[in-house]
């Protein structure tokens, strides 16, 4: 039982404990998708061990009276079945005599082809699939990109891609027994910028807490929810980081690996720099130009696998904010916060819970924002100049330019923002997100919210 939600099992009259099934938000995807007359195939795309194959599992059991499952890495002669001829009549007769004991009946059958980028020859077949519409079919990946230029024909328009990510905040706190109606009273507060419960900000503060250090991989917070141990959090977490790197040496090519690999170790460095913009400087002896080009594809492939956000910089915090991203000045984060403590050094998390951390602490709260961020919008954006005017994260919420800053600590001053107030008519909302800190809005208009509301942008 996670000892850390005494107050909020009370509070909610909710036992928490390792029974919880943990509820993810894409399963609401996944329900609407099937209601759809004529729909795409879907491809379902994540890291390693973020939960793909055991969510759609779980979905396809639950909602269809037929269901064919493939992995093409476990089971690599199901390939041939999609070999040849990829017309919708040949593909049906092969999966029949395949599976014999599997009836192919309209809106009651699906298909789960699992790890597809290890059989390009099945992501073309998704056209014939969706054209015909018989079989419902969801296709995961991981590292996307891998062996797709492999693919003789992309399924354009027959293909529907969702991201997934690590469980956002409000699905951690669904895990570890918090009631949605009490998540609502929150968003509440939040939508109308009033001031919550002293006593309740504290405790939903310590879970965001428990939150950063155990992260939102499924395994790791069942691990945590089960036995409130964050040193087996931080053994199971360490394992995820060095089965990446496995990942490397099995896949990428050879003369990509140490690239991907030295890429991969500098993001804590990276992120721990007071000016966080990657530096390719900062993985090779060589200038920035040279460094571009021998690491680009580096960090393309780190972003395919679904390990890192890219955060791009704005030329100008302006409408519409995807027409002023420079590609080439970023930032990048971990898409698991938790992951990233793992790489820190020893004693990180129990600095963190000992509120004592500070080389680290602002890195690792622009770390958390933006894997909240992330899991809703498309882009990462933020702006920086010369002039030493930054602001952590730029968006566009219900139409209105907006910028937000992470604080970490208990300095109210707001320079960037300030500087923002008086340079930059284009922005016209400002957010803080800060440690310690209840909702109320200043003088200048500038909103202030805990940290963990930033699950309600």
């Amino acid at each position: 039982m996670v000892k850390t939600c005494t107050f909020l099992k009370q509070y909610n009259n909710k036992k928490c404990g390792g029974d919880c099934m943990l509820e993810r938000k894409i399963t609401t995807k996944l329900l609407e998708w099937k209601k759809e007359e004529k729909k795409p195939c879907l491809l379902i795309r994540g890291a390693r061990q973020v939960g793909k194959t055991f969510i759609i599992d779980d979905f396809a059991k639950k909602h269809y009276k037929n269901y064919i499952y493939i992995n093409f890495e476990l089971s690599p002669e199901y390939k041939e079945i999609f070999s040849g001829n990829l017309d919708i009549r040949t593909l049906k007769m092969k999966l029949e005599v395949t599976f014999p004991d599997k009836k192919i009946e309209p809106n009651e059958t699906i298909l789960f082809l699992d790890e597809i980028q290890s059989c390009p020859n099945a992501r073309t077949a998704l056209k014939s699939f969706a054209l015909d519409g018989t079989i419902d079919v969801i296709s995961s990946c991981s590292l996307l990109g891998l062996y797709y230029k492999e693919v003789t024909s992309y399924p354009v328009g027959y293909e529907r891609v969702i991201d997934l990510y690590p469980l956002d905040f409000e699905e951690f706190l669904w895990g570890i027994g918090i009631k949605k109606e009490t998540i609502y009273i929150l968003r509440e507060s939040f939508n109308a910028k009033k001031t919550i419960d002293d006593y309740i900000l504290k405790q939903i503060s310590e879970q965001f807490k428990m939150y950063m250090l155990v992260g939102g991989m499924p395994n790791i917070v069942e691990e945590y929810i089960k036995t409130s141990s964050l040193a087996n959090v931080l053994i199971m977490q360490r394992a995820i980081v060095e089965n990446y790197m496995l990942d490397v040496v099995k896949f990428a090519k050879v003369n990509e690996k140490q690239k991907i690999i030295n890429t991969f170790n500098s993001i804590p460095m990276q992120l721990s720099k007071k000016n966080k913009k990657f530096l390719y400087s900062n993985i090779t002896e060589d200038d920035e130009n040279t460094g571009e080009r021998k690491y680009a594809s580096a960090i393309e492939w780190l972003k395919d696998a679904g390990i890192i956000n890219f955060c791009y910089n704005l030329s100008e915090p302006a409408a519409p904010l995807i027409s002023n991203i420079r590609l080439n000045s970023f930032k990048i984060y971990m898409r698991d916060t938790g992951l990233l403590i793992s790489m820190l050094e020893e004693g990180t998390q129990k600095a963190i819970l000992n509120d004592d951390i500070y080389i680290n602490q602002g890195a690792i709260l622009e770390n958390v924002v933006a894997s909240e961020i992330a899991t809703r919008y498309n882009k990462l954006m933020y702006f920086e100049r010369k002039s030493k005017l930054e602001i952590d994260f730029i968006l566009n919420l219900g139409g209105k330019v907006t910028a937000i800053e992470v604080k970490s600590g208990n300095n109210k001053q707001a320079k960037s923002l300030n500087s923002i107030l008086a340079n930059y008519k284009t922005v016209t909302r400002y957010m803080k997100f800060e440690k310690d800190c209840n909702v109320y809005v200043d003088e200048k208009n500038i909103e202030h919210y805990p940290l963990f509301m930033i699950m309600f942008l």
